[in-house]
């Protein structure tokens, strides 16, 4: 899988070679349309590999970003399902509290009546103790018979087993809100505890949220670059195609130009008057087209310059063949000038002139050379082919 700065490296990459695609050649021999033709058509077809292991890369990340944005649904459904499990468990524990301090009121309330109740029970006891002589004495002679005075003995009984009833009541009520208490306590610990729980299960998938969001802008920014990538190659791969076709085109016009040289009238080397210079210039082409050649490739190439003088099809003059448009590479690629302008031209490359205009051939009528390639026919001379 590329990487993000891979991406942009081979974007950016993909732009240099274009740039320097469409720079001139700076090699030592004409390179042929055909050539041209054969380099173009290689370099477009290791373009559309590149283009289409670009697309499935492309194919690639976009899989895993939608996974990922699959997962990220999942997590976000769990991430609501689990903050709206923690809001009901705050209002649980919110509820508890409240139940709670209700608890701790009522128990303040139950020991205030109990105290109260004891305080008044004991100072009842207290009365009679200190008065039980008196009221003794008073029961029996305020008592109309015996029935009555058994009445009120009776009544401090009650009154005594009341107090205590009470008592025990008041007790017991205390012993209930304290339990209550304790049971509400502990149920809001578990309740507090499982608050830590789910917080901590909140952050968890709060952490893989951010993550997976994280990954899936990773992956739309490689896929962008990608993306990026894709186009300069599909930019790339249509300008190779219109170079294949005007390089076709090119090479038809070339062939039907050969046949047609091979067809037409001929002059003879007498008939062709050099200009001042033209030794000087054909020289310095030789040396850029076949200056590594050997002498006999050399003359070889200046025959063909002047077999296109002598042909009707043709310029007529050196300087019109040398300077046709796209016919020689050292011509568009500057090399051409520089030569001239340092007269890199050897003593064999002036030799090799000096025949070809004499009308010295060993190539025929051939009126191209090129590098040798499978299935082309003509007369091989050193590193070159002429037809």
């Amino acid at each position: 899988m590329i990487r993000k700065k891979g991406l942009k490296a081979v974007a950016v990459l993909l732009i240099i070679t274009m740039y320097f695609s469409m720079m001139p050649s700076f090699d030592s021999y004409a390179e042929t349309t055909q050539e041209k033709l054969d380099k173009a058509k290689q370099q477009h077809e290791e373009t559309k590999k590149n283009l289409n292991e670009t697309k499935e890369n492309i194919n690639d990340l976009n899989d895993v970003k939608h996974s990922l944005q699959g997962e990220l649904a999942q997590l976000n459904d769990q991430l609501e399902e689990v903050s709206n499990n923690l809001a009901d468990l705050e209002d649980k524990i919110e509820d508890k509290q409240e139940e709670i301090e209700q608890t701790q009121a009522d128990l303040e309330v139950a020991k205030q009546k109990e105290a109260e109740q004891y305080a008044a029970m004991k100072k009842r006891i207290q009365f009679m103790y200190e008065k039980q002589d008196f009221m003794f004495t008073e029961m029996i002679f305020s008592a109309k018979n015996f029935a009555d005075l058994l009445n009120k003995n009776d009544y401090i009984e009650s009154l005594s087993s009341y107090d205590k009833k009470m008592k025990d009541e008041l007790e017991q009520t205390r012993i209930n809100v304290e339990e209550t208490e304790a049971r509400l306590q502990s149920e809001k610990e578990e309740l507090d505890k499982l608050h830590e729980e789910v917080v901590a299960e909140q952050e968890k998938v709060t952490g893989y949220v951010n993550a997976t969001a994280s990954s899936i802008k990773s992956y739309s920014g490689q896929i962008k670059d990608a993306e990026a990538v894709a186009a300069a190659y599909e930019a790339q791969s249509a300008a190779e195609e219109a170079d294949i076709e005007a390089l076709k085109k090119q090479l038809e016009e070339e062939i039907r130009l050969s046949k047609l040289a091979a067809q037409s009238k001929w002059r003879d080397i007498s008939e062709v008057n050099f200009d001042e210079g033209d030794r000087y210039l054909l020289a310095n082409l030789i040396y850029c087209e076949a200056g590594n050649q050997p002498y006999e490739g050399q003359v070889a190439v200046g025959a063909v310059v002047i077999n296109r003088v002598l042909s009707s099809v043709y310029p007529d003059t050196v300087v019109g063949v040398i300077y046709q448009n796209r016919q020689f590479s050292p011509v568009a690629s500057g090399r051409l000038a520089l030569a001239l302008a340092e007269d890199r031209a050897t003593q064999a490359c002036y030799n090799a002139a000096d025949a070809a205009m004499g009308g010295q051939t060993n190539v025929g009528t051939c009126v191209y050379f090129r590098t040798p390639i499978e299935g082309l026919s003509g007369i091989q001379i050193g590193g070159h082919i002429f037809y």
